[in-house]
């Protein structure tokens, strides 16, 4: 199938490689169904969302362990009927990014901002996703420096 984006133009993505968000994520309901891209031959540690309705709705998405974070929550039985998630090893979870550029009188201000209150499960084995609302700190998140 044919997706189009603004990054890339048009991106060829296999139909079992695109991922279902039944609810679409918050504030975007209308967009159900994603790809994970990358610039093609790059082994980026962050993907980008692509939505397959609207070239505008795209978001740059990493592992949480990519960023030095040991990242745990629980989903409720909803969340895990959504997802028809029967083995938890079959659930990636990632966390949206942003750059920051930051203040002009504070360049320590810029840097890359990751969402943990909100992030995005993905059942691999049968192609669905949701995004996690976090509304309180319930979590376990341990951050580990790097040697």
């Amino acid at each position: 199938m044919k997706i189009e984006s603004q990054l890339f133009g048009t991106v060829d993505v296999a139909e079992d490689k695109v991922i279902e968000f039944p609810a679409g994520l918050p504030g975007f309901e209308h967009c159900k169904r994603f790809a994970m891209v990358q610039e093609e031959g790059s082994q980026a540690q962050v993907f980008l969302l692509q939505s397959a309705e609207d070239p505008a709705v795209v978001f740059s998405i990493t592992s949480p362990q990519t960023l030095g974070v040991n990242y745990e929550f629980s989903l409720s039985d909803d969340e895990v009927a959504t997802l028809k998630l029967a083995n938890p090893a079959d659930a990636l979870v990632m966390v949206i990014v942003r750059k920051e550029e930051g203040d002009a009188n504070n360049p320590a201000s810029a840097g890359l901002r990751a969402n943990f209150m909100g992030p995005i499960v993905i059942n691999v084995s049968a192609r669905l996703g949701l995004q996690k609302v976090i509304t309180k700190l319930g979590c376990d998140v341990t951050l580990r420096a790097e040697a």
